[in-house]
């Protein structure tokens, strides 16, 4: 079974290497977690799509390797940052809490699945499917050299995937769309002091945005889910104040239900620019499709029933931002997010978790393993 005090031993250990991205090294503790499940007799390679990069991919193999198993969480965390009471780097301890960048957002998740399978494999237990990890580099700038790349050149070939990167022992079965795009809008420049002369952009952009935020888009509900949003992220235009403006651009954050797309919205977009401007482009800088699962698969049933028999209340839910639950759906791989971190404490200076939740994940993953079906 789980051991507390190597489970504490360990997430202190992972606290105390510095990964922070950017600027994005990983090197050191990727060495860390290949010789902790080599040690534990797991095959185990490092992938790095960029040197000092790498993505620690190893294998508990089961009496059936027909079927796999994904568990990721990542290495990466965001920059510390100021205003730390606590240092950043040391795992201090006090009143149940690890304190510590990473404890949440993902050292304590990563440190919950190593406990689990140091367990696992203390007991000499085999299931009837190989068990994957993919510890993945990069999640906090996109995943661009992490886990999109491994799923997308087909070195991770599974059936099922649990992502380890959650609070409070969420199931994350929901998540939204999302699609960032630039908008530049072309007026006529003039005198500021004759500006029937020119064609403000910015008197422009300033329409359209008004027009978008006034915009009420039928949609069908989601239980786990708010309704579609819109922010304006960035703006910037003109030269001078005393001259008309003539340009003008802002950046949008759509994001939108399962069951939609962004095609819609794209084409919502031009027909209000058109409205308001003769000269516009649009660049989207990206789009993530949303995503969701059924209740009733393995995964999720799984997840309930080992939380449920541990004493822990189970957190069905969705995910408003993205996470890298929707790289997997090209590939048809079904997949769930869950975690033991603690909620609102990722990317904040102070950041903690709770050992006792960490204890208890440790425990939930080893209770779903033994008892996870394959579809």
């Amino acid at each position: 079974m789980a051991k507390k005090e190597r489970l504490t031993k360990l997430i202190r250990e992972l606290i105390s290497i510095d990964s922070q991205n950017p600027p994005g090294n990983e090197a050191k503790i990727g060495r860390y977690v290949q010789k902790f499940l080599l040690g534990l007799g797991l095959e185990s390679r490092i992938y790095e799509f960029r040197p000092d990069r790498p993505n620690v991919v190893g294998i508990l193999k089961g009496r059936n390797s027909k079927h796999k198993l994904l568990l990721t969480p990542h290495l990466d965390t965001v920059p510390a940052g100021k205003n730390w009471k606590f240092p950043a780097f040391k795992g201090l301890i006090r009143q149940g809490r690890i304190y510590g960048l990473g404890a949440t957002d993902c050292k304590g998740n990563l440190a919950a699945m190593l406990e689990a399978l140091n367990s696992i494999t203390e007991q000499g237990l085999v299931f009837d499917y190989d068990i994957v990890i993919a510890a993945t580099s990069d999640e906090e700038s996109g995943s661009g050299l992490g886990l999109i790349p491994l799923i997308e050149r087909k070195i991770l070939k599974v059936d099922a995937a649990l992502v380890l990167d959650a609070d409070d022992f969420e199931i994350v079965v929901a998540q939204k769309g999302l699609m960032h795009l630039k908008v530049r809008i072309r007026g006529k420049k003039a005198h500021g002091a004759y500006p029937w002369l020119g064609n403000n952009a910015i008197d422009m952009a300033v329409r359209v945005l008004a027009d978008l935020k006034a915009q009420k888009e039928k949609f069908a509900p989601n239980k786990y889910l708010h309704g579609p949003t819109v922010n304006i992220g960035t703006i910037q235009g003109g030269d001078k104040v005393n001259v008309v403006a003539d340009w003008c651009e802002f950046e949008l954050d759509f994001r939108f239900l399962p069951g939609s797309s962004e095609k819609p919205l794209l084409k919502n977009l031009k027909n209000t620019l058109a409205k308001y401007s003769k000269k516009f482009s649009i660049e989207v800088q990206g789009i993530q499709a949303p995503y969701r699962i059924e209740e009733k698969h393995p995964l999720v049933s799984s997840l309930v029933s080992a939380m449920k028999n541990l004493k822990v209340k189970p957190q069905i839910s969705g995910s408003e931002g993205a996470t890298v639950i929707t790289f997997f759906q090209d590939q048809n791989i079904p997949a769930v997010a869950t975690g033991f971190g603690k909620e609102g404490c990722a990317h904040i200076a102070d950041e903690y978790a709770s050992l006792n939740s960490l204890y208890k994940g440790a425990e939930v993953l080893e209770e779903f393993l033994r008892n996870y079906k394959v579809s």
